[in-house]
């Protein structure tokens, strides 16, 4: 059986007839070298926490006493909430609509039972828990006849006026054992609008165009370039990069400008890759035949050809970021490197898993011949050395 833990405060019932849901957060942001250690508050205390809540929203907003409101006592990054589908809001409002509007009043408060939240998805990632702000999902359920002008009305009143209670936030203090700067109320909105702007400072504007298209029009494909030219695009759930070596061959400059330039490539994709998976979407090589696993990307250009020797493994490298690339190549006779395909590892311990699957991919052995360099071809392509290593 589900297990539920109601908090009954406000006086008003919720009229019957469908319900909208109304997103926010209440946003807390630590003060500086502060970390809170703890991911989930209790049952109990998030009864307490939607008391003060309800009262704080009930000054903004009167007209909120006539909606549902519920809290998840659990504090997310905004990496967790900010995902297509939006999975915390959509396991949050469906958990209140279980609860029977006969028998409860409008506030509503789920929190862990035996270090356990009642449903996964309202689970915190440890992973995550070390940013400066912190995020505790609620909602509105309002009746379609009212969800509209209260929607617009919370709009302008928590941009304006959104600062938590001082009772509230000293609550939060005393709870969770650390200092606070502000803890106010946003709507979802809003948080969308914060992480655009704070991706944007950071360069990274093209991938919030792709995050925004996932979770706000997920029928829709997006194209878009990242800071150095890497096209990308979203479709059906997934967003699919060029590869770096196809970028690599439609640039122009001198050899030594092309070495940094793919570094560069390979290090902005290893940003893209794990930002996306924060978010809870995967990064796949739009190329012709891709293939990835935990922490890598790859392409095969080529099958074995017998007329040359085995294939070999070269590993690329760049300062500062290791290797950036693996290349599996054959020799033939006149010792010329026929290339067969590039890896590209995008964590640190994907590195070995990437060269066990293309040895095993192209059948020879799991030998990797470093580089300590980015090795291009006369044509500065991706490539491999033309005479054997020692």
């Amino acid at each position: 059986m589900l297990d539920l833990y109601p908090f009954v405060a406000w006086n008003h019932l919720v009229e019957a007839g469908p319900l909208q849901a109304l997103p926010a957060v209440l946003a807390l942001e630590l003060s500086p070298d502060e970390h809170s250690r703890r991911l989930s508050l209790s049952r109990d205390e998030a009864a307490e926490l939607a008391a003060l809540v309800a009262e704080d929203l009930h000054k903004l907003v009167p007209d909120v006493a006539q909606a549902r409101l519920v809290l998840a006592g659990a504090l997310f990054d905004a990496v967790e909430l900010l995902r297509p589908g939006f999975p915390v809001w959509a396991t949050l409002d469906e958990l209140a609509r279980r609860v029977p509007r006969g028998q409860l009043e409008n506030v509503v408060a789920f929190g862990s039972h035996e270090g356990r939240m009642p449903a996964q998805p309202l689970e915190p990632e440890p992973a995550y828990a070390d940013g400066p702000m912190r995020l505790l999902p609620l909602s509105l359920l309002a009746p379609e006849s009212l969800a509209s002008e209260l929607s617009e009305r919370l709009e302008v009143e928590l941009v304006g006026r959104g600062e938590a209670g001082a009772r509230t936030a000293d609550w939060l203090m005393r709870c969770l054992g650390v200092r606070l700067e502000h803890a106010r109320y946003l709507s979802r909105d809003d948080l969308l609008a914060l992480t655009c702007v704070q991706y944007e400072h950071v360069n990274l504007a093209p991938l919030w165009q792709l995050l925004e298209a996932a979770m706000l029009t997920p029928y829709r494909s997006e194209t878009t370039l990242s800071a150095r030219g890497l096209a990308l695009r979203y479709a059906d759930g997934k967003v699919w990069s060029q590869s770096p070596a196809q970028w690599l061959g439609s640039q122009s400059g001198e050899m030594s400008e092309r070495h940094h330039a793919f570094a560069g490539a390979v290090f902005e994709l290893r940003q893209y890759a794990a930002l996306l998976q924060a978010h809870g979407l995967a990064l796949h090589l739009d190329a012709a035949t891709p293939d990835v696993g935990q922490g890598w990307l790859a392409e095969t250009l080529a099958e074995v050809d017998t007329a040359y020797d085995a294939p070999s493994l070269f590993a690329h490298e760049a300062t500062g970021l290791g290797v950036v690339a693996i290349t599996v190549a054959q020799r033939g006779a006149a010792g010329r490197a026929r290339v067969l395909a590039h890896g590209y590892p995008l964590q640190p311990a994907a590195l070995g898993p990437l060269v066990a699957t293309l040895a095993d991919r192209f059948g020879t052995a799991s030998d990797l011949h470093a580089l300590g360099r980015i090795q291009l071809d006369e044509s500065g392509q991706l490539s491999a050395p033309a005479t054997a290593l020692h």
